[in-house]
Protein backbone atom coordinates (compact mmCIF):
# COMPACT_ATOMS: atom_id res chain seq x y z
CA UNK A 1 0.00 0.00 0.00
CA UNK A 2 1.39 3.41 -0.97
CA UNK A 3 1.28 6.34 1.18
CA UNK A 4 0.74 10.08 1.05
CA UNK A 5 -0.50 13.17 2.82
CA UNK A 6 -3.54 13.74 0.67
CA UNK A 7 -5.25 11.96 -2.02
CA UNK A 8 -8.43 14.43 -4.16
CA UNK A 9 -10.91 11.88 -5.97
CA UNK A 10 -12.64 14.15 -8.39
CA UNK A 11 -15.26 13.53 -11.15
CA UNK A 12 -13.50 14.99 -14.04
CA UNK A 13 -9.44 15.69 -14.14
CA UNK A 14 -8.70 18.52 -16.43
CA UNK A 15 -4.65 18.74 -16.50
CA UNK A 16 -4.29 21.05 -19.40
CA UNK A 17 -1.38 19.45 -20.09
CA UNK A 18 -1.37 17.35 -22.30
CA UNK A 19 -3.65 19.52 -24.14
CA UNK A 20 -7.31 19.13 -24.90
CA UNK A 21 -7.38 16.38 -21.81
CA UNK A 22 -10.14 15.21 -19.30
CA UNK A 23 -9.48 12.21 -16.88
CA UNK A 24 -12.77 10.92 -15.68
CA UNK A 25 -12.78 9.67 -12.59
CA UNK A 26 -9.08 10.01 -11.36
CA UNK A 27 -7.40 11.33 -8.38
CA UNK A 28 -4.48 13.55 -7.05
CA UNK A 29 -1.96 12.16 -4.60
CA UNK A 30 -0.12 15.34 -2.86
CA UNK A 31 3.36 15.44 -0.93
CA UNK A 32 4.78 18.34 0.64
CA UNK A 33 2.71 19.89 -1.05
CA UNK A 34 3.71 18.85 -4.75
CA UNK A 35 1.85 16.44 -6.84
CA UNK A 36 3.21 12.88 -6.29
CA UNK A 37 0.51 11.52 -9.00
CA UNK A 38 -2.68 11.66 -11.28
CA UNK A 39 -4.29 8.45 -11.29
CA UNK A 40 -7.76 6.48 -11.76
CA UNK A 41 -9.75 6.79 -8.89
CA UNK A 42 -10.39 3.17 -8.71
CA UNK A 43 -6.66 2.50 -8.26
CA UNK A 44 -6.51 5.22 -5.66
CA UNK A 45 -8.82 3.69 -3.43
CA UNK A 46 -7.12 0.14 -3.66
CA UNK A 47 -3.49 0.88 -3.54
CA UNK A 48 -3.26 3.71 -2.04
CA UNK A 49 -3.66 4.84 1.75
CA UNK A 50 -3.81 8.99 2.37
CA UNK A 51 -3.53 10.72 6.21
CA UNK A 52 -6.39 13.01 4.39
CA UNK A 53 -9.21 12.02 1.91
CA UNK A 54 -10.88 14.76 -0.35
CA UNK A 55 -14.28 13.98 -2.15
CA UNK A 56 -15.31 15.74 -4.79
CA UNK A 57 -18.10 13.32 -7.17
CA UNK A 58 -19.49 16.34 -9.11
CA UNK A 59 -16.49 18.66 -9.65
CA UNK A 60 -13.97 19.13 -11.96
CA UNK A 61 -10.34 19.88 -10.47
CA UNK A 62 -8.26 22.12 -12.79
CA UNK A 63 -4.75 23.87 -12.22
CA UNK A 64 -5.71 26.90 -10.13
CA UNK A 65 -5.92 29.85 -12.44
CA UNK A 66 -3.59 32.49 -13.29
CA UNK A 67 -4.44 36.23 -12.99
CA UNK A 68 -1.83 37.57 -15.50
CA UNK A 69 -1.74 40.91 -14.52
CA UNK A 70 -3.92 43.03 -12.09
CA UNK A 71 -3.20 45.56 -9.78
CA UNK A 72 -4.48 43.92 -6.59
CA UNK A 73 -4.61 47.55 -3.85
CA UNK A 74 -6.98 48.97 -6.15
CA UNK A 75 -10.07 46.58 -5.22
CA UNK A 76 -10.54 49.32 -2.60
CA UNK A 77 -11.46 51.76 -5.68
CA UNK A 78 -13.46 49.56 -7.45
CA UNK A 79 -16.48 51.46 -8.85
CA UNK A 80 -14.76 54.92 -7.81
CA UNK A 81 -14.75 56.16 -11.40
CA UNK A 82 -16.94 54.15 -13.93
CA UNK A 83 -18.05 54.69 -17.47
CA UNK A 84 -15.34 57.21 -18.81
CA UNK A 85 -12.51 57.17 -21.45
CA UNK A 86 -9.12 55.51 -20.19
CA UNK A 87 -7.03 58.78 -20.29
CA UNK A 88 -9.73 60.74 -18.61
CA UNK A 89 -10.31 57.71 -15.98
CA UNK A 90 -6.56 57.45 -15.38
CA UNK A 91 -6.00 61.21 -15.21
CA UNK A 92 -8.69 63.19 -13.94
CA UNK A 93 -9.88 60.36 -11.32
CA UNK A 94 -7.57 57.69 -10.64
CA UNK A 95 -4.04 59.25 -10.21
CA UNK A 96 -5.91 62.20 -8.18
CA UNK A 97 -7.37 58.97 -5.19
CA UNK A 98 -3.80 57.77 -5.59
CA UNK A 99 -1.78 60.59 -4.48
CA UNK A 100 -4.50 61.21 -1.75
CA UNK A 101 -4.64 57.61 -0.39
CA UNK A 102 -2.20 55.45 -1.40
CA UNK A 103 -0.33 54.21 1.56
CA UNK A 104 1.31 50.96 3.55
CA UNK A 105 -2.00 50.54 5.35
CA UNK A 106 -4.32 51.11 2.04
CA UNK A 107 -2.12 48.64 -0.17
CA UNK A 108 -2.37 45.98 2.74
CA UNK A 109 -5.87 46.15 2.99
CA UNK A 110 -6.57 46.40 -0.32
CA UNK A 111 -4.55 43.37 -1.35
CA UNK A 112 -6.46 41.17 1.53
CA UNK A 113 -9.22 41.86 -0.24
CA UNK A 114 -8.64 41.17 -3.85
CA UNK A 115 -6.92 38.10 -2.32
CA UNK A 116 -9.78 36.62 -0.44
CA UNK A 117 -11.77 38.09 -4.03
CA UNK A 118 -9.04 35.64 -6.08
CA UNK A 119 -9.34 32.53 -4.06
CA UNK A 120 -13.27 32.49 -3.96
CA UNK A 121 -12.43 32.81 -8.17
CA UNK A 122 -10.22 29.92 -8.00
CA UNK A 123 -7.26 32.63 -8.71
CA UNK A 124 -4.16 30.64 -6.94
CA UNK A 125 -1.73 32.79 -8.64
CA UNK A 126 -1.58 36.60 -9.59
CA UNK A 127 0.80 39.05 -11.13
CA UNK A 128 0.83 42.44 -9.66
CA UNK A 129 1.92 45.96 -10.14
CA UNK A 130 1.30 48.34 -8.18
CA UNK A 131 3.04 50.48 -5.29
CA UNK A 132 4.02 49.47 -2.11
CA UNK A 133 4.91 45.70 -3.52
CA UNK A 134 6.59 44.66 -0.10
CA UNK A 135 2.99 45.08 1.19
CA UNK A 136 1.14 43.01 -1.09
CA UNK A 137 4.45 40.54 -0.62
CA UNK A 138 4.21 40.03 2.79
CA UNK A 139 0.37 39.04 2.60
CA UNK A 140 0.67 37.36 -0.25
CA UNK A 141 3.63 35.57 1.59
CA UNK A 142 1.37 34.80 4.76
CA UNK A 143 0.97 31.24 3.00
CA UNK A 144 -2.18 32.69 0.89
CA UNK A 145 -1.03 32.77 -2.51
CA UNK A 146 1.34 32.50 -5.14
CA UNK A 147 2.61 36.19 -6.27
CA UNK A 148 4.94 37.81 -9.05
CA UNK A 149 5.27 41.25 -7.43
CA UNK A 150 5.89 44.22 -9.68
CA UNK A 151 8.94 46.20 -8.67
CA UNK A 152 7.08 49.34 -9.81
CA UNK A 153 8.64 52.08 -12.23
CA UNK A 154 6.71 55.11 -13.49
CA UNK A 155 8.64 58.79 -14.09
CA UNK A 156 6.68 60.73 -11.52
CA UNK A 157 7.12 61.22 -8.26
CA UNK A 158 4.20 59.60 -5.82
CA UNK A 159 3.37 58.75 -2.25
CA UNK A 160 5.61 55.24 -2.97
CA UNK A 161 8.71 57.14 -4.45
CA UNK A 162 10.37 60.49 -5.74
CA UNK A 163 12.04 59.67 -8.63
CA UNK A 164 13.73 56.14 -10.71
CA UNK A 165 16.46 55.89 -8.53
CA UNK A 166 14.14 55.57 -5.22
CA UNK A 167 12.24 53.37 -7.21
CA UNK A 168 14.90 51.16 -8.56
CA UNK A 169 16.60 51.02 -4.83
CA UNK A 170 13.07 49.98 -3.04
CA UNK A 171 12.22 47.29 -6.32
CA UNK A 172 15.73 45.55 -5.71
CA UNK A 173 15.68 45.44 -1.75
CA UNK A 174 12.18 43.53 -2.34
CA UNK A 175 13.58 41.53 -5.05
CA UNK A 176 16.65 40.22 -2.84
CA UNK A 177 14.40 39.55 0.24
CA UNK A 178 12.07 37.69 -2.06
CA UNK A 179 14.44 35.84 -4.40
CA UNK A 180 14.32 32.45 -2.66
CA UNK A 181 10.69 32.77 -1.40
CA UNK A 182 8.39 29.45 -2.38
CA UNK A 183 5.20 31.38 -3.14
CA UNK A 184 6.51 34.99 -4.07
CA UNK A 185 8.98 36.15 -6.93
CA UNK A 186 9.61 39.80 -8.42
CA UNK A 187 9.05 41.40 -11.68
CA UNK A 188 9.74 44.13 -13.42
CA UNK A 189 6.91 46.24 -13.66
CA UNK A 190 7.36 49.96 -15.85
CA UNK A 191 3.82 51.20 -16.03
CA UNK A 192 3.58 51.73 -19.77
CA UNK A 193 5.49 53.06 -22.75
CA UNK A 194 4.41 56.62 -22.26
CA UNK A 195 5.18 57.17 -18.43
CA UNK A 196 8.50 55.97 -18.46
CA UNK A 197 11.60 57.34 -20.69
CA UNK A 198 14.29 55.62 -22.07
CA UNK A 199 17.10 55.64 -19.77
CA UNK A 200 15.14 54.15 -17.02
CA UNK A 201 13.51 51.24 -19.46
CA UNK A 202 17.45 50.66 -20.68
CA UNK A 203 18.55 50.29 -16.93
CA UNK A 204 15.55 47.35 -17.03
CA UNK A 205 16.81 45.65 -19.31
CA UNK A 206 20.16 45.15 -18.18
CA UNK A 207 18.80 44.34 -14.88
CA UNK A 208 15.95 42.32 -16.15
CA UNK A 209 18.81 40.09 -17.77
CA UNK A 210 20.98 39.74 -15.22
CA UNK A 211 18.13 38.81 -12.60
CA UNK A 212 16.68 36.65 -15.19
CA UNK A 213 13.10 38.18 -14.47
CA UNK A 214 9.87 39.16 -16.41
CA UNK A 215 9.24 42.64 -17.58
CA UNK A 216 5.90 43.51 -16.84
CA UNK A 217 4.28 46.42 -18.97
CA UNK A 218 1.48 48.47 -20.38
CA UNK A 219 1.58 47.95 -24.14
CA UNK A 220 -0.62 49.24 -26.98
CA UNK A 221 -3.10 49.63 -25.15
CA UNK A 222 -4.93 52.60 -26.92
CA UNK A 223 -5.15 54.21 -30.52
CA UNK A 224 -4.08 57.17 -28.67
CA UNK A 225 -1.02 55.72 -27.17
CA UNK A 226 0.73 54.64 -30.66
CA UNK A 227 -0.14 58.13 -31.91
CA UNK A 228 1.32 60.04 -29.27
CA UNK A 229 4.70 57.39 -29.36
CA UNK A 230 4.52 58.36 -33.34
CA UNK A 231 4.58 61.83 -32.06
CA UNK A 232 7.12 61.77 -29.39
CA UNK A 233 9.45 59.34 -30.28
CA UNK A 234 9.11 58.59 -34.02
CA UNK A 235 8.12 54.91 -33.60
CA UNK A 236 5.62 52.84 -32.56
CA UNK A 237 5.48 51.56 -28.72
CA UNK A 238 6.97 47.94 -29.81
CA UNK A 239 9.73 49.25 -31.75
CA UNK A 240 10.89 51.65 -29.43
CA UNK A 241 10.65 48.57 -26.90
CA UNK A 242 12.56 46.49 -29.93
CA UNK A 243 15.19 49.21 -30.29
CA UNK A 244 15.94 49.21 -26.57
CA UNK A 245 16.37 45.84 -26.07
CA UNK A 246 13.39 44.59 -24.36
CA UNK A 247 11.95 42.21 -27.00
CA UNK A 248 12.84 39.10 -25.77
CA UNK A 249 11.53 36.31 -23.89
CA UNK A 250 11.02 38.43 -20.59
CA UNK A 251 8.18 41.03 -21.68
CA UNK A 252 5.39 40.54 -20.69
CA UNK A 253 3.38 42.77 -22.43
CA UNK A 254 -0.28 43.75 -21.36
CA UNK A 255 -3.32 44.87 -23.21
CA UNK A 256 -1.56 44.49 -27.03
CA UNK A 257 -5.20 45.67 -28.91
CA UNK A 258 -3.72 47.79 -31.62
CA UNK A 259 -0.97 45.12 -33.38
CA UNK A 260 -0.10 44.70 -37.43
CA UNK A 261 0.86 41.94 -38.48
CA UNK A 262 4.16 42.25 -38.95
CA UNK A 263 4.20 43.19 -35.14
CA UNK A 264 2.56 39.74 -34.54
CA UNK A 265 5.22 38.29 -36.32
CA UNK A 266 8.12 40.04 -34.27
CA UNK A 267 6.35 39.42 -30.76
CA UNK A 268 6.19 35.71 -31.93
CA UNK A 269 9.54 35.70 -33.20
CA UNK A 270 10.73 37.16 -29.78
CA UNK A 271 9.17 34.69 -27.82
CA UNK A 272 7.44 37.23 -25.74
CA UNK A 273 3.90 36.87 -24.35
CA UNK A 274 0.80 39.03 -24.58
CA UNK A 275 -1.85 39.04 -21.54
CA UNK A 276 -5.06 39.60 -22.67
CA UNK A 277 -7.39 42.17 -20.56
CA UNK A 278 -10.98 41.25 -22.32
CA UNK A 279 -13.51 42.81 -19.48
CA UNK A 280 -11.32 45.83 -18.78
CA UNK A 281 -10.43 46.72 -22.84
CA UNK A 282 -13.98 46.59 -23.00
CA UNK A 283 -14.70 48.76 -20.40
CA UNK A 284 -12.38 51.21 -20.71
CA UNK A 285 -13.31 51.19 -25.02
CA UNK A 286 -9.30 50.27 -25.50
CA UNK A 287 -9.49 47.91 -28.30
CA UNK A 288 -9.70 44.78 -29.15
CA UNK A 289 -6.67 42.13 -29.09
CA UNK A 290 -6.06 40.00 -32.22
CA UNK A 291 -6.04 36.77 -29.85
CA UNK A 292 -7.02 34.16 -32.46
CA UNK A 293 -4.25 35.70 -34.75
CA UNK A 294 -1.46 35.34 -31.93
CA UNK A 295 -1.87 31.61 -31.25
CA UNK A 296 -1.48 31.01 -35.08
CA UNK A 297 1.71 32.27 -34.72
CA UNK A 298 2.58 31.14 -32.15
CA UNK A 299 3.12 33.78 -29.16
CA UNK A 300 1.83 32.98 -25.69
CA UNK A 301 -1.28 34.34 -24.80
CA UNK A 302 -2.19 34.93 -20.98
CA UNK A 303 -5.29 36.23 -19.64
CA UNK A 304 -5.63 38.89 -17.21
CA UNK A 305 -8.22 40.97 -15.04
CA UNK A 306 -6.62 43.96 -14.54
CA UNK A 307 -7.32 46.03 -11.41
CA UNK A 308 -11.47 46.06 -10.11
CA UNK A 309 -11.23 49.62 -10.29
CA UNK A 310 -11.33 49.21 -14.02
CA UNK A 311 -13.35 45.54 -14.99
CA UNK A 312 -14.97 45.71 -11.98
CA UNK A 313 -13.82 41.99 -10.57
CA UNK A 314 -10.85 39.52 -10.36
CA UNK A 315 -13.23 36.38 -11.81
CA UNK A 316 -10.64 34.70 -14.26
CA UNK A 317 -13.90 32.43 -14.97
CA UNK A 318 -15.54 35.46 -15.97
CA UNK A 319 -12.61 36.63 -18.00
CA UNK A 320 -12.15 33.30 -19.38
CA UNK A 321 -15.79 33.37 -21.05
CA UNK A 322 -15.29 36.61 -22.30
CA UNK A 323 -11.91 35.88 -24.10
CA UNK A 324 -13.63 33.15 -25.68
CA UNK A 325 -16.75 35.00 -27.17
CA UNK A 326 -14.75 37.80 -27.82
CA UNK A 327 -12.71 36.49 -30.19
CA UNK A 328 -15.26 34.91 -32.10
CA UNK A 329 -16.74 38.13 -32.64
CA UNK A 330 -13.30 39.93 -33.75
CA UNK A 331 -12.76 37.28 -36.27
CA UNK A 332 -15.39 36.33 -37.07
CA UNK A 333 -15.05 32.80 -36.58
CA UNK A 334 -17.15 30.81 -34.01
CA UNK A 335 -14.44 28.14 -33.62
CA UNK A 336 -11.63 30.88 -32.65
CA UNK A 337 -10.34 30.79 -29.10
CA UNK A 338 -12.25 27.15 -28.13
CA UNK A 339 -13.03 26.23 -24.68
CA UNK A 340 -10.04 24.29 -24.04
CA UNK A 341 -7.71 27.02 -25.50
CA UNK A 342 -9.47 29.52 -23.04
CA UNK A 343 -8.73 27.13 -20.12
CA UNK A 344 -5.09 27.13 -21.45
CA UNK A 345 -4.67 30.92 -21.31
CA UNK A 346 -5.99 31.32 -17.74
CA UNK A 347 -3.54 28.64 -16.55
CA UNK A 348 -0.44 26.98 -18.09
CA UNK A 349 0.00 30.32 -20.28
CA UNK A 350 0.49 32.55 -17.39
CA UNK A 351 2.48 30.60 -15.58
CA UNK A 352 5.01 29.76 -18.86
CA UNK A 353 4.37 34.18 -18.92
CA UNK A 354 5.73 34.70 -15.37
CA UNK A 355 8.58 32.14 -15.85
CA UNK A 356 6.74 29.74 -13.62
CA UNK A 357 5.41 27.21 -15.86
CA UNK A 358 7.83 24.06 -15.05
CA UNK A 359 6.10 25.23 -11.21
CA UNK A 360 2.46 25.40 -11.39
CA UNK A 361 -0.43 26.28 -14.36
CA UNK A 362 -1.03 22.46 -15.00
CA UNK A 363 -1.97 19.27 -13.03
CA UNK A 364 2.00 16.95 -13.92
CA UNK A 365 3.76 15.08 -11.01
CA UNK A 366 6.45 17.33 -9.57
CA UNK A 367 4.53 20.65 -9.92
CA UNK A 368 3.42 22.60 -7.14
CA UNK A 369 -0.46 21.38 -5.90
CA UNK A 370 -2.35 24.73 -6.90
CA UNK A 371 -5.74 23.68 -7.72
CA UNK A 372 -9.11 24.56 -8.07
CA UNK A 373 -12.58 22.29 -7.70
CA UNK A 374 -15.51 23.73 -9.89
CA UNK A 375 -18.85 22.37 -8.82
CA UNK A 376 -19.84 21.26 -12.10
CA UNK A 377 -23.53 19.47 -10.23
CA UNK A 378 -25.39 22.76 -10.17
CA UNK A 379 -28.50 23.03 -12.17
CA UNK A 380 -26.85 26.53 -13.87
CA UNK A 381 -24.26 24.24 -15.27
CA UNK A 382 -26.81 20.73 -15.93
CA UNK A 383 -26.91 18.57 -18.25
CA UNK A 384 -23.09 18.31 -18.53
CA UNK A 385 -21.64 17.11 -21.65
CA UNK A 386 -18.49 18.35 -21.91
CA UNK A 387 -17.08 19.98 -18.32
CA UNK A 388 -14.24 22.03 -19.92
CA UNK A 389 -17.19 23.91 -22.13
CA UNK A 390 -19.22 23.94 -19.10
CA UNK A 391 -16.36 25.55 -17.07
CA UNK A 392 -16.03 28.36 -19.68
CA UNK A 393 -19.27 29.02 -21.08
CA UNK A 394 -21.62 28.44 -17.63
CA UNK A 395 -20.10 28.00 -14.98
CA UNK A 396 -19.63 30.93 -12.51
CA UNK A 397 -17.50 31.91 -9.55
CA UNK A 398 -19.83 31.13 -6.94
CA UNK A 399 -19.26 27.03 -8.14
CA UNK A 400 -15.54 27.35 -7.25
CA UNK A 401 -15.95 25.54 -4.38
CA UNK A 402 -12.20 24.65 -3.14
CA UNK A 403 -8.77 25.79 -3.78
CA UNK A 404 -5.38 24.76 -2.83
CA UNK A 405 -1.57 26.61 -3.19
CA UNK A 406 1.19 24.22 -2.97
CA UNK A 407 -1.00 21.82 -1.74
CA UNK A 408 -2.48 24.12 1.61
CA UNK A 409 -6.36 23.89 1.48
CA UNK A 410 -7.38 28.07 1.12
CA UNK A 411 -11.20 27.22 0.44
CA UNK A 412 -13.27 25.09 1.58
CA UNK A 413 -16.80 24.75 0.93
CA UNK A 414 -16.57 28.03 -0.22
CA UNK A 415 -14.88 29.32 3.02
CA UNK A 416 -11.85 30.82 3.46
CA UNK A 417 -9.53 29.11 5.61
CA UNK A 418 -6.94 32.00 6.44
CA UNK A 419 -8.73 35.60 6.02
CA UNK A 420 -10.94 36.68 8.55
CA UNK A 421 -14.40 37.76 6.07
CA UNK A 422 -15.88 39.47 8.12
CA UNK A 423 -12.83 41.92 8.99
CA UNK A 424 -12.05 42.13 5.37
CA UNK A 425 -15.65 44.20 4.80
CA UNK A 426 -15.53 45.86 8.17
CA UNK A 427 -12.14 47.38 6.96
CA UNK A 428 -13.38 47.71 2.89
CA UNK A 429 -16.41 49.89 4.97
CA UNK A 430 -13.98 52.07 6.51
CA UNK A 431 -11.79 53.12 3.09
CA UNK A 432 -15.59 53.03 1.08
CA UNK A 433 -16.43 55.75 4.50
CA UNK A 434 -13.46 58.14 3.73
CA UNK A 435 -12.96 57.74 0.22
CA UNK A 436 -16.64 58.53 -0.06
CA UNK A 437 -16.71 61.58 2.20
CA UNK A 438 -13.66 62.94 -0.14
CA UNK A 439 -14.79 62.68 -2.65
CA UNK A 440 -17.75 65.14 -4.10
CA UNK A 441 -18.33 63.38 -7.08
CA UNK A 442 -19.34 59.72 -5.59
Amino acid sequence: MKTTETLIHARWVIPVEPDGTVLEHHSLAIDEGRISAVLPTVEARRDWQARSNVELPQHALIPGLVNAHTHTAMSLLRGIADDLHLMDWLQNHIWPAEQRWVSEPFVHDGSQLAIAEMLRSGTTCFNDMYFFPEVTARVAAGGLIRARLGMILIDFPTTYAQDADEYFARGLALQDEYKHHPLVGCCFAPHAGYTVSDEPLKKIQVLANELDVPVHIHLHETAGEIDDSLKKYGERPLDRMERLGLLTPALVAVHMTQLNDDEIRRLAASGASVVHCPESNLKLASGFCPVQKLLDAGVNVALGTDGAASNNDLDMLGEMRSAALLAKAVHGDASALPAHTALRMATLNGARALGLGDETGSLEVGKWADLTAVDLGRLETRPLYDPVSQLVYAAGREQVSDVWVAGQQMLKSRELTHLDLPDLLQRAGQWQGRIAASDTSL
